[in-house]
């Protein structure tokens, strides 16, 4: 389904992938039992856009599963050094060796939480924000972050995630579908 019938649409009018995301993925919740490794890769593409935008991220996103083994947790968290080598070596991905490695660590976070019985899940739902009562008119009105993506972020450095400041937090939040920032008049209902 395309929005552009009325003419609007939040972000990524006139890119077809862009498009897309925003219509189908951007802000629509994983599911009642949300799937561990889809966050994991959420994740670790919001980190991996930290400094870039979004759409370069997207444009890579097969890569990065190629790169990263679909995100599986398990698999990320056995990398090495040599893997770190490789992925720098990949021109399909962003090839930042600190947001890397912090990949492959969150990767070894995310199953050390899983040993402890607990979920990445339970962790963002933990920081859920009341739902908004009326949209944002712009994006000059949605935060970059807040109270509760700053608790994010701080919880999920203590649990040994690194890359997931405030703002990393809170696009990822935005992403999962935490919070609703479509602005006023998109169609997109959550």
């Amino acid at each position: 389904m395309s929005w552009a019938v009325n003419g609007f649409r939040c972000f990524g009018t006139g890119d077809p992938l862009y498009e897309a995301y925003h219509d189908h993925e951007w802000g629509v919740p994983p599911g009642s039992s949300a799937d561990e490794r889809e966050l994991f890769e959420r994740l670790s593409l919001e980190a991996f856009q930290s400094g870039l935008s979004w759409i370069t991220i997207l444009r890579k996103r097969e890569a990065f599963r190629a790169a990263f083994g679909g995100f599986d947790p398990a698999v990320v968290a056995g990398f090495d050094q040599d893997d770190v080598q490789r992925l720098l070596g990949d021109p399909g991905i962003v090839r930042n060796r600190l947001k890397i490695e912090a990949t492959i660590g969150n990767a070894r976070a995310l199953l050390a939480l899983h040993e402890r019985g607990e979920r990445l899940a339970d962790v963002f739902d933990a920081h859920r924000p009341e739902p908004r009562v009326v949209r944002p008119v712009s994006f000059a009105e949605v935060p970059a972050s807040t109270v509760q993506s700053a608790a994010l972020a701080k919880q999920l450095k203590r649990l040994g995630f690194r890359f997931v400041g405030p703002t990393t937090a809170y696009a990822a939040m935005q992403a999962l579908g935490y919070v609703d920032d479509h602005l006023a008049g998109c169609p997109v209902v959550l």
